[in-house]
């Protein structure tokens, strides 16, 4: 899509200034680098556990990056973990005890804050599971991907349909808070097979599920040598029978691809969607911080041993940015359009600190082409802006 549009007057960019009220509500997210093999179709900060993992020597690292960063975020609570990667469930209870003992040790943790640990169903086992819940995570996000083994040997995974439903029965022993990441649109994939795979997650009924369009990314074996995966309208059309069949099971529809049961939304996710604060600690992992001035954007260094030498010597964080007030509109929108039900429009000044008025064309302009509704209110994309989401964050995009 070609645009014209100019979003910041001369007097805008000279006059408005960032000035946040009130500091945004703060996630802390963990990063753990390793996994059993990268997948084909994977482009996060993953790496093959090739050798012992250096367990140990990592959670130091963790520590001391945490105690690194708390001037940044002195005195603020920290209202829910997410441990990430890679593969966070090769690491150990033990491990994942002091991770965690060490958040609530530093940090004004949350009484009833939400942690969720990210697991793949070839590396855990009933232990593992009851030794999680006892360090207190509260939530588990099994990365599923296909029932299928044809689908799931063509993704690389290392667990098939079986080992796939063992570990959901487990996980079900142990947590009441189970989200299953799935996704469509794979290698020669059917419609038919795409919602297999949706009626057998259904059979667990599971309080969160993930749907996600299987896409080819850059930097992946799947990049550089393309499978022949489902056309577009097909994709289209496996979306749209998911949206459907879910929202029957009584699954809300609140994220571009989150569904969950009602009050089960991923409290962690929705405070990115949202625009609040997150900490991210470990190797690549990456921070939004505001300050009353300033948004803050950084990154840790990305190779985990290069990662926990920076740590040894005080300095983990590779990069660092104030974002451009000029680009605040921008990165509000590409996060809180994905959210369908949108967002108060008070939420754009209390998280940029910018007016809304700032961006009224831009608004204006979307309105009119159909793909958001708006009122005095809420802010909120329609079907067609879902559909059409990038076109939609277009408009928000400064033109260069």
């Amino acid at each position: 899509m070609s645009t014209n549009i100019h979003l910041f007057h001369p007097l805008d960019s000279r006059t408005q200034e960032i000035r946040l009220d009130a500091l945004p509500p703060l996630s802390l997210y963990i990063h753990i680098p390793w996994c059993m093999r990268k997948c084909p179709y994977c482009d996060f900060n993953s790496h093959e556990a090739r050798d012992t993992l250096p367990e140990q020597e990592y959670v130091a690292a963790l520590t001391r990056d945490l105690e690194l960063a708390l001037p940044q975020i002195w005195g603020r609570k920290v209202y829910t973990v997410f441990i990430g990667g890679g593969t966070p469930s090769l690491f150990s209870m033990h491990a994942m005890e002091q991770i965690l003992a060490t958040v609530r040790m530093l940090l004004p943790l949350d009484h009833g804050a939400e942690i969720t640990l990210e697991a793949n169903p070839g590396t855990v086992e009933t232990d593992k599971f009851s030794g999680f819940r006892n360090a207190g995570i509260n939530r588990l996000s099994l990365g599923i991907q296909s029932f299928n083994d044809i689908h799931l040997r063509s993704l690389g995974r290392i667990h098939d349909a079986s080992g796939a439903k063992r570990a959901i029965e487990l996980a079900r022993q142990h947590f009441d808070n189970i989200n299953l990441d799935l996704m469509y649109g794979l290698p020669q994939q059917t419609q038919e097979e795409a919602m297999q795979d949706i009626r057998t997650a259904l059979e667990f009924s599971p309080q969160h599920l993930s749907c996600y369009n299987l896409t080819l990314e850059p930097n992946t074996l799947f990049h550089r040598y393309p499978p022949p995966l489902p056309g577009e309208d097909l994709c289209g059309l496996m979306q749209r029978e998911i949206e459907q069949t879910l929202a029957l099971n009584g699954y809300v529809h609140y994220e571009t691809s989150a569904f969950s049961q009602p009050g089960k939304q991923a409290r962690h996710n929705l405070n990115y969607w949202k625009f609040g604060d997150y900490l991210g600690i470990g190797a690549g992992a990456h921070s939004k911080l505001s300050f009353p001035d300033r948004v803050m954007r950084q990154m840790r260094y990305k190779q985990p041993q290069a990662y926990m030498q920076q740590v040894s010597q005080s300095s983990p964080v590779q990069t660092e940015h104030a974002v451009k007030r000029e680009d605040l509109p921008f990165e509000f929108m590409m996060n809180a359009l994905r959210l369908n039900q949108g967002f108060a429009d008070t939420l754009f000044a209390e998280r940029t600190g910018l007016s809304l008025l700032l961006i009224r064309n831009e608004l204006e302009q979307a309105e009119h082409r159909g793909l958001i509704t708006r009122d005095l209110q809420r802010i909120a994309p329609t079907e067609l802006g879902r559909n059409f989401l990038n076109d939609l964050l277009q408009i928000f995009l400064r033109d260069s």
